[in-house]
Protein backbone atom coordinates (compact mmCIF):
# COMPACT_ATOMS: atom_id res chain seq x y z
CA UNK A 1 0.00 0.00 0.00
CA UNK A 2 1.30 3.45 -0.97
CA UNK A 3 1.99 6.19 1.55
CA UNK A 4 0.87 9.61 0.28
CA UNK A 5 2.60 12.50 2.01
CA UNK A 6 1.79 16.20 2.13
CA UNK A 7 2.29 19.31 4.20
CA UNK A 8 -1.39 19.61 5.15
CA UNK A 9 -4.47 17.39 5.14
CA UNK A 10 -7.63 19.47 4.80
CA UNK A 11 -10.60 17.40 5.94
CA UNK A 12 -13.81 18.40 4.20
CA UNK A 13 -14.44 19.56 0.63
CA UNK A 14 -17.27 21.97 1.24
CA UNK A 15 -16.79 25.66 0.47
CA UNK A 16 -14.89 26.17 3.74
CA UNK A 17 -12.44 23.31 3.28
CA UNK A 18 -11.86 23.94 -0.43
CA UNK A 19 -11.19 27.63 0.21
CA UNK A 20 -8.74 26.82 3.01
CA UNK A 21 -6.95 24.34 0.73
CA UNK A 22 -6.65 26.98 -2.02
CA UNK A 23 -5.26 29.63 0.31
CA UNK A 24 -2.74 27.23 1.84
CA UNK A 25 -1.70 26.16 -1.65
CA UNK A 26 -1.21 29.82 -2.66
CA UNK A 27 1.18 30.19 0.27
CA UNK A 28 3.36 27.31 -0.81
CA UNK A 29 1.87 24.39 1.09
CA UNK A 30 1.43 20.95 -0.49
CA UNK A 31 -2.18 20.09 0.36
CA UNK A 32 -4.33 16.99 0.16
CA UNK A 33 -8.08 17.69 0.23
CA UNK A 34 -10.01 14.81 1.81
CA UNK A 35 -13.73 14.12 1.52
CA UNK A 36 -16.02 11.10 1.67
CA UNK A 37 -17.61 12.14 -1.64
CA UNK A 38 -15.86 12.01 -5.00
CA UNK A 39 -16.79 15.63 -5.71
CA UNK A 40 -16.65 18.89 -3.78
CA UNK A 41 -19.65 20.79 -2.43
CA UNK A 42 -22.09 17.90 -2.19
CA UNK A 43 -23.40 18.49 1.33
CA UNK A 44 -24.20 21.77 3.13
CA UNK A 45 -22.43 23.86 0.47
CA UNK A 46 -24.87 22.67 -2.18
CA UNK A 47 -28.08 23.89 -0.57
CA UNK A 48 -28.35 27.53 0.45
CA UNK A 49 -29.79 30.81 -0.78
CA UNK A 50 -26.68 31.53 -2.84
CA UNK A 51 -25.95 34.85 -1.16
CA UNK A 52 -22.53 36.27 -0.41
CA UNK A 53 -23.90 38.33 2.44
CA UNK A 54 -21.43 41.20 2.54
CA UNK A 55 -24.19 43.40 3.98
CA UNK A 56 -25.03 41.09 6.89
CA UNK A 57 -23.23 42.94 9.68
CA UNK A 58 -25.33 41.62 12.54
CA UNK A 59 -25.85 37.88 13.07
CA UNK A 60 -29.06 35.89 13.37
CA UNK A 61 -29.94 36.11 17.06
CA UNK A 62 -32.50 34.37 19.19
CA UNK A 63 -35.49 36.72 19.60
CA UNK A 64 -35.99 38.37 22.98
CA UNK A 65 -39.59 39.25 22.10
CA UNK A 66 -41.81 36.99 24.21
CA UNK A 67 -44.57 37.01 21.61
CA UNK A 68 -42.19 35.79 18.95
CA UNK A 69 -40.78 33.12 21.26
CA UNK A 70 -44.28 31.84 21.98
CA UNK A 71 -45.01 31.88 18.25
CA UNK A 72 -42.03 29.60 17.64
CA UNK A 73 -42.86 27.42 20.63
CA UNK A 74 -46.21 26.55 19.06
CA UNK A 75 -44.25 25.02 16.17
CA UNK A 76 -46.80 26.12 13.59
CA UNK A 77 -44.86 28.75 11.72
CA UNK A 78 -42.50 28.15 8.79
CA UNK A 79 -39.58 30.38 9.71
CA UNK A 80 -38.55 28.03 12.53
CA UNK A 81 -39.41 24.45 13.39
CA UNK A 82 -38.23 21.91 15.94
CA UNK A 83 -38.56 18.19 16.50
CA UNK A 84 -40.01 17.84 19.98
CA UNK A 85 -38.45 14.40 20.47
CA UNK A 86 -35.02 15.95 19.84
CA UNK A 87 -35.48 18.73 22.40
CA UNK A 88 -33.18 17.12 25.01
CA UNK A 89 -30.42 16.93 22.40
CA UNK A 90 -30.45 20.56 21.28
CA UNK A 91 -31.81 22.38 24.37
CA UNK A 92 -28.40 22.89 26.08
CA UNK A 93 -27.04 24.46 22.89
CA UNK A 94 -30.19 26.57 22.50
CA UNK A 95 -29.82 27.95 26.03
CA UNK A 96 -26.25 29.04 25.24
CA UNK A 97 -27.52 30.60 22.01
CA UNK A 98 -30.16 32.57 23.93
CA UNK A 99 -27.49 33.79 26.37
CA UNK A 100 -25.14 34.83 23.54
CA UNK A 101 -27.98 36.67 21.77
CA UNK A 102 -28.19 39.32 24.50
CA UNK A 103 -27.61 42.70 22.82
CA UNK A 104 -24.14 43.43 24.21
CA UNK A 105 -22.82 39.93 23.52
CA UNK A 106 -24.33 39.80 20.04
CA UNK A 107 -22.79 43.18 19.25
CA UNK A 108 -19.34 41.93 20.29
CA UNK A 109 -19.76 38.92 18.01
CA UNK A 110 -20.82 41.19 15.14
CA UNK A 111 -17.80 43.45 15.56
CA UNK A 112 -15.46 40.45 15.70
CA UNK A 113 -16.90 39.09 12.44
CA UNK A 114 -17.11 42.48 10.67
CA UNK A 115 -13.62 42.29 9.07
CA UNK A 116 -14.59 38.91 7.60
CA UNK A 117 -18.02 40.01 6.39
CA UNK A 118 -16.57 43.19 4.88
CA UNK A 119 -14.00 41.26 2.81
CA UNK A 120 -16.21 38.31 1.93
CA UNK A 121 -17.26 39.43 -1.55
CA UNK A 122 -13.77 40.62 -2.53
CA UNK A 123 -12.25 37.26 -1.60
CA UNK A 124 -14.88 35.45 -3.68
CA UNK A 125 -14.32 37.78 -6.62
CA UNK A 126 -10.61 36.96 -6.60
CA UNK A 127 -11.19 33.19 -6.56
CA UNK A 128 -13.97 33.39 -9.16
CA UNK A 129 -11.60 35.23 -11.50
CA UNK A 130 -8.84 32.69 -10.91
CA UNK A 131 -11.25 29.78 -11.42
CA UNK A 132 -12.54 31.32 -14.66
CA UNK A 133 -16.23 31.17 -13.73
CA UNK A 134 -17.53 34.78 -13.87
CA UNK A 135 -20.97 33.47 -14.84
CA UNK A 136 -21.37 32.10 -11.31
CA UNK A 137 -21.50 35.57 -9.75
CA UNK A 138 -24.41 37.94 -10.29
CA UNK A 139 -24.37 41.45 -8.83
CA UNK A 140 -28.11 41.67 -8.26
CA UNK A 141 -28.29 41.79 -4.48
CA UNK A 142 -31.55 40.58 -2.93
CA UNK A 143 -34.92 41.90 -1.81
CA UNK A 144 -36.58 41.59 1.59
CA UNK A 145 -40.36 41.95 1.38
CA UNK A 146 -42.57 43.20 4.22
CA UNK A 147 -46.31 42.64 4.35
CA UNK A 148 -47.07 44.88 7.34
CA UNK A 149 -46.13 48.37 8.38
CA UNK A 150 -44.72 47.05 11.65
CA UNK A 151 -42.28 44.66 9.98
CA UNK A 152 -41.34 47.30 7.40
CA UNK A 153 -40.55 49.77 10.16
CA UNK A 154 -38.33 47.18 11.83
CA UNK A 155 -36.61 46.46 8.53
CA UNK A 156 -35.93 50.15 7.96
CA UNK A 157 -34.54 50.42 11.50
CA UNK A 158 -32.23 47.48 10.74
CA UNK A 159 -31.06 49.27 7.59
CA UNK A 160 -30.30 52.44 9.53
CA UNK A 161 -28.37 50.37 12.06
CA UNK A 162 -25.96 49.03 9.43
CA UNK A 163 -25.46 52.24 7.42
CA UNK A 164 -22.58 53.40 9.69
CA UNK A 165 -20.69 50.27 8.59
CA UNK A 166 -20.85 51.21 4.91
CA UNK A 167 -23.93 49.12 4.04
CA UNK A 168 -26.57 50.66 1.81
CA UNK A 169 -30.08 49.61 0.90
CA UNK A 170 -32.95 50.98 -1.15
CA UNK A 171 -36.37 51.29 0.48
CA UNK A 172 -39.01 50.26 -2.05
CA UNK A 173 -42.70 51.02 -2.27
CA UNK A 174 -45.14 48.81 -4.17
CA UNK A 175 -44.35 50.46 -7.51
CA UNK A 176 -40.59 50.05 -7.05
CA UNK A 177 -41.04 46.40 -6.06
CA UNK A 178 -42.99 45.79 -9.26
CA UNK A 179 -40.33 47.57 -11.32
CA UNK A 180 -37.59 45.29 -10.00
CA UNK A 181 -39.64 42.09 -9.86
CA UNK A 182 -42.67 42.41 -12.16
CA UNK A 183 -43.79 38.78 -11.69
CA UNK A 184 -44.37 39.03 -7.93
CA UNK A 185 -47.95 39.10 -6.64
CA UNK A 186 -49.29 40.23 -3.30
CA UNK A 187 -49.88 43.24 -1.11
CA UNK A 188 -46.73 44.63 0.50
CA UNK A 189 -46.14 47.50 2.89
CA UNK A 190 -42.72 47.85 1.27
CA UNK A 191 -39.37 46.21 0.79
CA UNK A 192 -35.64 46.75 1.07
CA UNK A 193 -33.32 45.98 -1.82
CA UNK A 194 -29.84 45.14 -0.56
CA UNK A 195 -27.73 45.79 -3.69
CA UNK A 196 -24.24 44.92 -2.42
CA UNK A 197 -24.38 41.16 -1.74
CA UNK A 198 -23.34 38.86 -4.54
CA UNK A 199 -25.62 36.10 -5.75
CA UNK A 200 -24.33 32.65 -6.72
CA UNK A 201 -26.88 30.85 -8.95
CA UNK A 202 -25.25 27.45 -8.32
CA UNK A 203 -23.35 27.25 -5.00
CA UNK A 204 -22.47 23.60 -5.52
CA UNK A 205 -20.96 24.37 -8.93
CA UNK A 206 -18.95 27.23 -7.45
CA UNK A 207 -17.44 24.93 -4.82
CA UNK A 208 -16.59 22.40 -7.56
CA UNK A 209 -14.99 25.18 -9.63
CA UNK A 210 -12.79 26.18 -6.69
CA UNK A 211 -11.86 22.52 -6.15
CA UNK A 212 -11.00 22.18 -9.86
CA UNK A 213 -8.74 25.23 -9.57
CA UNK A 214 -7.02 23.60 -6.58
CA UNK A 215 -6.39 20.42 -8.59
CA UNK A 216 -5.17 22.32 -11.67
CA UNK A 217 -2.60 23.99 -9.47
CA UNK A 218 -1.24 20.64 -8.31
CA UNK A 219 -3.44 19.90 -5.32
CA UNK A 220 -4.71 16.40 -4.66
CA UNK A 221 -8.34 15.52 -3.96
CA UNK A 222 -8.65 12.05 -2.41
CA UNK A 223 -11.78 10.23 -1.26
CA UNK A 224 -11.24 8.92 2.26
CA UNK A 225 -12.91 8.73 5.67
CA UNK A 226 -11.77 11.70 7.77
CA UNK A 227 -12.94 9.89 10.91
CA UNK A 228 -9.85 7.67 10.64
CA UNK A 229 -7.65 10.67 11.54
CA UNK A 230 -4.88 9.77 13.99
CA UNK A 231 -1.72 11.48 15.15
CA UNK A 232 1.59 9.76 14.66
CA UNK A 233 5.18 10.87 15.06
CA UNK A 234 5.32 14.38 13.59
CA UNK A 235 2.41 13.65 11.21
CA UNK A 236 -1.35 13.27 10.97
CA UNK A 237 -2.72 10.23 9.19
CA UNK A 238 -5.98 9.34 7.40
CA UNK A 239 -6.58 5.92 5.91
CA UNK A 240 -7.12 6.25 2.16
CA UNK A 241 -8.41 3.75 -0.39
CA UNK A 242 -4.91 2.88 -1.61
CA UNK A 243 -2.88 3.59 1.49
CA UNK A 244 -2.40 6.14 4.23
CA UNK A 245 -2.53 9.89 3.64
CA UNK A 246 -0.12 11.83 5.81
CA UNK A 247 0.43 15.49 6.56
CA UNK A 248 2.52 17.41 9.08
CA UNK A 249 -0.64 19.39 9.81
CA UNK A 250 -4.37 18.73 9.55
CA UNK A 251 -7.35 21.07 9.26
CA UNK A 252 -10.80 20.02 10.49
CA UNK A 253 -13.23 21.73 8.08
CA UNK A 254 -16.06 19.22 8.16
CA UNK A 255 -18.89 21.62 8.99
CA UNK A 256 -21.64 19.81 10.91
CA UNK A 257 -19.53 16.63 11.05
CA UNK A 258 -16.52 18.32 12.69
CA UNK A 259 -17.42 16.99 16.12
CA UNK A 260 -16.99 13.45 14.82
CA UNK A 261 -13.28 14.32 14.81
CA UNK A 262 -12.68 16.84 17.58
CA UNK A 263 -14.69 15.12 20.33
CA UNK A 264 -12.69 11.85 20.22
CA UNK A 265 -9.58 14.01 20.46
CA UNK A 266 -10.85 15.46 23.73
CA UNK A 267 -12.21 18.87 22.66
CA UNK A 268 -15.57 19.95 24.08
CA UNK A 269 -17.04 22.66 21.87
CA UNK A 270 -20.78 23.41 21.62
CA UNK A 271 -21.32 22.71 17.93
CA UNK A 272 -25.04 22.87 17.16
CA UNK A 273 -27.02 22.13 14.03
CA UNK A 274 -29.70 24.13 12.28
CA UNK A 275 -31.17 22.06 9.50
CA UNK A 276 -32.72 23.54 6.38
CA UNK A 277 -34.58 22.38 3.27
CA UNK A 278 -34.93 23.45 -0.32
CA UNK A 279 -36.94 22.45 -3.36
CA UNK A 280 -36.44 23.50 -6.99
CA UNK A 281 -39.46 24.39 -9.06
CA UNK A 282 -39.89 25.43 -12.66
CA UNK A 283 -41.23 28.94 -13.30
CA UNK A 284 -44.60 28.99 -15.01
CA UNK A 285 -44.78 30.38 -18.52
CA UNK A 286 -42.32 33.19 -19.13
CA UNK A 287 -42.14 34.31 -15.50
CA UNK A 288 -38.71 35.55 -14.42
CA UNK A 289 -37.27 36.11 -10.96
CA UNK A 290 -34.29 38.48 -11.21
CA UNK A 291 -32.77 38.07 -7.75
CA UNK A 292 -33.40 36.25 -4.45
CA UNK A 293 -36.52 37.45 -2.66
CA UNK A 294 -37.27 36.88 1.02
CA UNK A 295 -40.92 36.91 2.07
CA UNK A 296 -39.94 37.93 5.59
CA UNK A 297 -43.38 37.83 7.19
CA UNK A 298 -43.97 34.28 5.96
CA UNK A 299 -40.53 32.81 6.50
CA UNK A 300 -39.24 31.55 3.15
CA UNK A 301 -36.99 32.67 0.30
CA UNK A 302 -37.11 32.19 -3.46
CA UNK A 303 -33.87 32.28 -5.45
CA UNK A 304 -33.43 32.01 -9.25
CA UNK A 305 -30.92 29.15 -9.39
CA UNK A 306 -29.58 27.49 -12.52
CA UNK A 307 -31.53 24.37 -11.51
CA UNK A 308 -34.82 26.28 -11.21
CA UNK A 309 -36.48 28.54 -8.66
CA UNK A 310 -35.15 27.39 -5.29
CA UNK A 311 -37.59 27.56 -2.39
CA UNK A 312 -35.57 27.62 0.83
CA UNK A 313 -36.83 27.36 4.39
CA UNK A 314 -35.90 28.77 7.75
CA UNK A 315 -34.14 26.80 10.47
CA UNK A 316 -35.12 23.42 11.86
CA UNK A 317 -33.77 22.44 15.27
CA UNK A 318 -33.22 18.70 15.38
CA UNK A 319 -30.50 16.10 15.78
CA UNK A 320 -28.06 16.23 12.91
CA UNK A 321 -28.87 12.75 11.63
CA UNK A 322 -32.58 12.58 12.48
CA UNK A 323 -34.86 11.65 9.56
CA UNK A 324 -35.93 14.59 7.36
CA UNK A 325 -39.12 16.40 8.37
CA UNK A 326 -39.76 18.86 5.52
CA UNK A 327 -42.91 20.38 7.03
CA UNK A 328 -41.53 23.86 6.37
CA UNK A 329 -41.51 23.16 2.64
CA UNK A 330 -45.05 21.86 2.85
CA UNK A 331 -46.19 24.99 4.68
CA UNK A 332 -44.38 27.51 2.52
CA UNK A 333 -44.96 26.04 -0.94
CA UNK A 334 -48.60 27.25 -1.18
CA UNK A 335 -47.47 30.69 0.04
CA UNK A 336 -44.64 30.78 -2.50
CA UNK A 337 -47.08 29.94 -5.30
CA UNK A 338 -49.11 32.99 -4.29
CA UNK A 339 -46.00 35.17 -4.48
CA UNK A 340 -44.54 33.92 -7.77
CA UNK A 341 -45.93 31.78 -10.64
CA UNK A 342 -44.30 28.43 -9.84
CA UNK A 343 -44.82 25.30 -11.91
CA UNK A 344 -43.96 21.71 -11.10
CA UNK A 345 -41.29 20.60 -8.65
CA UNK A 346 -38.08 19.50 -10.37
CA UNK A 347 -37.03 17.05 -7.62
CA UNK A 348 -39.15 14.24 -6.26
CA UNK A 349 -38.32 15.13 -2.64
CA UNK A 350 -36.93 18.23 -0.90
CA UNK A 351 -33.21 18.40 -0.18
CA UNK A 352 -32.09 18.67 3.45
CA UNK A 353 -28.87 20.26 4.67
CA UNK A 354 -27.24 20.91 8.03
CA UNK A 355 -25.77 24.24 9.10
CA UNK A 356 -22.94 24.04 11.67
CA UNK A 357 -23.56 26.68 14.32
CA UNK A 358 -21.74 27.90 17.42
CA UNK A 359 -23.91 29.56 20.08
CA UNK A 360 -21.99 32.87 19.92
CA UNK A 361 -22.55 33.05 16.15
CA UNK A 362 -18.82 33.00 15.34
CA UNK A 363 -16.89 30.23 13.60
CA UNK A 364 -14.04 28.32 15.22
CA UNK A 365 -10.79 29.20 13.43
CA UNK A 366 -7.32 28.51 14.70
CA UNK A 367 -4.89 26.12 16.32
CA UNK A 368 -5.92 23.23 18.56
CA UNK A 369 -4.54 23.78 22.03
CA UNK A 370 -3.47 20.24 22.90
CA UNK A 371 -2.34 18.76 19.56
CA UNK A 372 0.58 19.98 17.51
CA UNK A 373 -0.27 20.60 13.89
CA UNK A 374 -4.07 20.40 14.30
CA UNK A 375 -6.22 23.32 13.16
CA UNK A 376 -9.93 24.13 13.20
CA UNK A 377 -12.12 25.88 10.62
CA UNK A 378 -15.83 25.18 11.10
CA UNK A 379 -19.06 26.54 12.61
CA UNK A 380 -19.84 29.20 9.99
CA UNK A 381 -23.57 29.40 10.82
CA UNK A 382 -25.76 30.55 7.93
CA UNK A 383 -22.71 32.14 6.29
CA UNK A 384 -20.62 29.22 5.07
CA UNK A 385 -20.82 30.33 1.46
CA UNK A 386 -20.22 33.94 2.43
CA UNK A 387 -17.23 33.30 4.68
CA UNK A 388 -15.54 30.29 3.09
CA UNK A 389 -12.81 32.15 1.12
CA UNK A 390 -12.20 34.86 3.70
CA UNK A 391 -11.83 32.42 6.61
CA UNK A 392 -9.67 30.23 4.39
CA UNK A 393 -7.36 33.19 3.95
CA UNK A 394 -7.34 33.96 7.68
CA UNK A 395 -6.52 30.36 8.57
CA UNK A 396 -3.78 30.10 5.92
CA UNK A 397 -2.16 33.29 7.20
CA UNK A 398 -2.16 31.89 10.74
CA UNK A 399 -0.75 28.54 9.61
CA UNK A 400 2.04 30.06 7.50
CA UNK A 401 3.16 32.70 10.00
CA UNK A 402 1.86 35.69 8.08
CA UNK A 403 0.33 38.51 10.09
CA UNK A 404 -3.43 37.88 9.86
CA UNK A 405 -5.50 40.56 8.16
CA UNK A 406 -8.02 40.33 11.03
CA UNK A 407 -7.77 39.60 14.73
CA UNK A 408 -8.18 35.81 15.05
CA UNK A 409 -8.62 35.73 18.83
CA UNK A 410 -12.44 35.94 18.88
CA UNK A 411 -12.57 32.71 16.82
CA UNK A 412 -10.26 30.63 19.02
CA UNK A 413 -11.57 27.32 20.33
CA UNK A 414 -10.36 28.23 23.82
CA UNK A 415 -13.27 30.68 24.21
CA UNK A 416 -15.45 27.71 25.16
CA UNK A 417 -13.40 26.60 28.16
Amino acid sequence: MALVKSDVLVLGAGIVGVSAALHLQKRGRDVILVDRHDGAGQETSYGNAGLIESASVFPYVFPYDLRQVLRYALNRFPEAHYRFRDLPAFLPWLIRYVFASAPERAFRSAMAALPLISRSLAEHEALIAEAGVPQLLRRTGWIKLFRSTATLDKGVADLERVRPYGVEGDILDARAIAAREPNLSGTFAGAIHWPAPGFIPDPGALTKAYAALFVRRGGRFIVADARTLTQGQAAWRVEGPNGALMGREAVIALGPWSDDIFRPLGYDMPLGIKRGYHLHLAPRGNAVLNRPVLDSDRGYLLAPMNQGIRLTTGAEFARRDAPPTPVQIERTLPLARELFPLGEAIEATPWMGRRPCMPDMLPVIGKAARHDGLWFNFGHQHHGLTLGPVTGRLLAEMMTGVEPFADPRPFAAERFR
